[in-house]
């Protein structure tokens, strides 16, 4: 499966997460996204979304801001700890998006999730609550984002 992993603020794009995806078997792509530019980091993000023709899209907290203002289609989206209030315009998610959030992230509170979750009028079961912090790299949150890659590869 091919997945297109749009990092957070201040992350490195070829950091644990994309790493963790690549080890796990998954065709990664993970462009560079420019921390001050959010403009330029949407017209970066859509290329690498156009060109590559990823089959799931993965937004992490500052990338997950990103994710929900692309024009991807009908192309599934796993947003982790989404930074959506802060970066972009976008309010709402579109139909399917699963989300990713750690109960105990102090970055970015889950309570936004909740709110996008209700928001969007997705079911509840679509934030999936796992991790030990913002940064989502311990083994329950990594075990999480497989089985939510799983699932919308199933539908």
């Amino acid at each position: 499966m091919k997945i297109l992993f749009l990092h957070g603020y201040g992350a490195d794009p070829n950091g644990v997460r994309p790493t963790f995806l690549q080890q796990s078997g998954y065709e990664v792509i993970h462009p560079a996204l420019p921390d001050d530019d959010f403009e330029g980091s949407l017209r970066i993000a859509q290329t690498a979304f156009d060109q590559g023709q990823p089959e799931v899209v993965i937004g992490s907290s500052r990338g997950g801001g990103v994710a929900i203002n692309l024009a991807t289609g009908d192309v599934p989206m796993i947003l982790i700890a989404p930074s959506w209030k802060r970066w972009g315009t976008v309010r709402q998610a579109k139909p399917g998006t699963l989300i990713l959030h750690s109960e105990l992230d102090e970055v970015v509170p889950i309570e936004g999730s909740r709110e996008l979750v209700r928001q969007s009028g997705l079911p509840e079961d679509h934030l999936v609550l796992a991790g030990e912090n913002h940064k989502m790299t311990d083994e329950a949150a990594f075990a999480a984002l497989v089985g939510l890659i799983e699932r919308v590869g199933k539908s």
